[in-house]
C-alpha cells in the first residue's frame, strides 16, 4: 500500500501537518486550487456545484479532473502507489474503496478534525458501512448508492404473455419466464449470464458475512449463495437465454435500443443511463421491479475520499461535506444525473413521489427507496476486487468449458485462501 510521502516520509508528515494547520485556521491563499478527480457522471455533479462553492470561496478555483471510469481508477491506483499526482479529493466507486484504503493512503474521516462518524445516522446504513474498513476507519463518505433493481421491457413481456410477477416471484420463475420471452420475441432474457450471478451473490448477505470474505478472514465463495448463483447462471446459458454480451459494450447498448435484451439486473442508476444516453428512444417501454425472490442487494455507489498526501485537506473536507451532507446538492444530483442519494434527509423529498416518464409513469423511486432501506450493510475487504476476478474466471470456465460448479468454486476458494494467507504474513 502507498506511503504518504512527497520527498521523504518524515518531511511529508511535517509538511502535511503544517498545511492542514494553516487550512483549518482559515488561511486560504488567493491563488489556491482544489483538485477533484472523478469519473462520469460524478464529474458533472461536481462541476454543477461550483456556483454554491464560489459563494463561500470566491478565490479558490476547483479543478475537476475527469477520466473514463476505468481510466480514473487506474490513474488513482498508480497515484496512490507512488504518492504522486494525487488530487485533493478523490471520488472512488464502491468496488475500489477497500483496495485504495489497504495501506492507509486515505485519510480517516471518522476522527478529528473531520468527525464524519458523528453524522453516521444521516446516511443510508449500508452505504456508510461500505466506506468503513474492518478496523473501523471511515475512509470514504458515500454520495450516491445503487440499490439493486430489475429493469424489464414491458412491451416484450406483453408480447410473450409474461407478467412482472412471473419474473420476480422466484429465480427459477425468472428463468422460466425467459424461455417464454425468447420463444415469443427472440429477445434474450439477460445480456450475459454473469449478470444473474452478480446479483445473487450480492443479495441477502448476513451481517458480518462480507461479499467474498467474512470479517474473520474466512473465504465464502463455496457457500450456498455462490453455488446458487453459479447454478442459475449455468441454467441461463444452457437454455440460450443470454446473448454473451458484456456490459458497456456497443453490442450491449444496441441490444437495449433494438429490444433484443428483455431485462437487466443492475443498480437503479441504470434507468437514468438508459434514458439519458444508452437507449433514450425506448422511453415508456421499460419498467422497474424489485429483484427476484425477495432479494435486496447493492450495486455500486460513489464515495468521496481525501488522500493523505492532499495539500488542501481543510478545503477538501469542506467540498466533501458540501457534496454529501448538503440536501440541496444531493437532490440536485439526483434530479440531473439520477444519482440516488446516500443522504437520508433527501429521501423525504416529494421528488420520490413523481412519476418517471421513461418508465411509463411508474413511481419507481419509491421502489428503490424501499430497497435501499432493506439492504444489509456488507463489510468491505481489501481483496474483494481480486476475489471478483477469481470468481468471474471460474464462472467463465463453467459457462464456456463445462467445468463442474463445485470444482470451480473449490478452486476459487483455494486460490483466494492463498491470497488471504499471503496478506496476513
Amino acid at each position: 500500500m502507498p506511503k504518504a510521502s512527497y520527498l521523504n516520509r518524515a518531511f511529508a508528515k511535517c509538511l502535511v501537518a503544517s498545511c492542514v494547520g494553516l487550512a483549518w485556521a482559515g488561511a486560504v491563499s488567493a491563488q489556491q486550487t482544489l483538485t477533484v478527480a472523478a469519473y462520469p457522471a460524478v464529474d458533472e455533479i461536481a462541476k454543477s456545484a461550483m456556483a454554491t462553492w464560489k459563494k463561500k470561496h470566491p478565490t479558490v478555483e476547483v479543478k475537476v479532473i475527469s477520466r473514463a471510469f476505468a481510466d480514473h481508477h487506474t490513474a488513482m491506483t498508480t497515484a496512490l502507489s507512488t504518492s504522486s499526482n494525487l488530487p485533493d479529493v478523490m471520488v472512488v466507486e464502491y468496488g475500489y474503496v477497500a483496495r485504495f484504503a489497504e495501506g492507509g493512503g486515505l485519510e480517516n474521516l471518522g476522527i478529528a478534525p473531520y468527525n464524519i462518524a458523528a453524522q453516521k445516522a444521516r446516511f443510508v446504513p449500508y452505504a456508510f458501512r461500505q466506506g468503513t474498513t474492518q478496523g473501523g476507519a471511515v475512509v470514504a463518505v458515500p454520495s450516491d448508492i445503487g440499490p439493486g433493481t430489475l429493469l424489464y421491457r414491458d412491451d416484450l413481456l406483453k408480447k410473450a404473455g409474461v407478467k412482472e410477477a412471473d419474473l420476480t416471484q422466484s429465480w427459477d420463475g425468472f428463468v422460466a419466464a425467459g424461455v417464454k420471452i425468447k420463444a415469443s420475441t427472440g429477445a434474450y432474457l439477460v445480456a450475459h449470464a454473469r449478470d444473474v450471478k452478480d446479483i445473487v451473490i450480492r443479495s441477502n448477505i448476513k451481517p458480518g458475512e462480507g461479499l467474498y470474505i467474512d470479517n474473520s478472514g474466512r473465504v465464502l465463495v463455496d457457500s450456498p449463495r455462490f453455488v446458487r448463483a453459479f447454478e442459475l447462471a449455468k441454467k441461463v446459458r444452457e437454455q440460450k437465454l443470454d446473448g454473451k454480451i458484456n456490459a458497456w459494450s456497443n453490442e450491449w447498448s444496441e441490444g437495449f435500443k433494438r429490444g433484443t435484451i428483455a431485462t437487466q439486473l443492475s443498480g437503479a442508476w441504470l434507468a437514468g443511463h438508459l434514458n439519458n444516453w444508452l437507449a433514450p428512444a425506448t422511453k415508456g417501454l421499460w419498467r422497474a421491479a424489485q429483484l427476484p425472490e425477495g432479494a435486496y442487494g447493492s450495486w455500486g455507489g460513489s464515495f468521496y475520499t481525501i488522500p493523505k498526501a492532499s495539500k488542501n485537506k481543510a478545503l477538501a473536507w469542506e467540498f466533501i461535506q458540501m457534496m454529501t451532507l448538503n440536501p440541496e446538492m444531493q437532490l440536485s444530483a439526483f434530479k440531473s444525473q439520477d444519482a440516488f442519494p446516500a443522504l437520508l434527509d433527501v429521501h423525504k423529498d416529494a421528488f420520490f413521489d413523481q412519476p418517471i416518464e421513461f418508465l411509463g409513469g411508474q413511481k419507481a423511486r419509491l421502489l428503490w427507496r424501499d430497497a435501499a432501506n432493506k439492504i444489509t450493510a456488507v463489510d468491505v475487504h481489501k481483496l474483494d476486487p481480486v476475489a471478483d476476478e477469481i470468481v468471474g474466471t471460474e464462472l467463465d470456465k463453467v459457462l464456456d468449458q463445462g467445468k463442474d460448479i463445485k470444482a470451480a468454486l473449490a478452486d476459487a476458494k483455494a486460490l483466494l485462501e492463498r491470497r488471504v494467507a499471503r496478506m496476513g504474513r
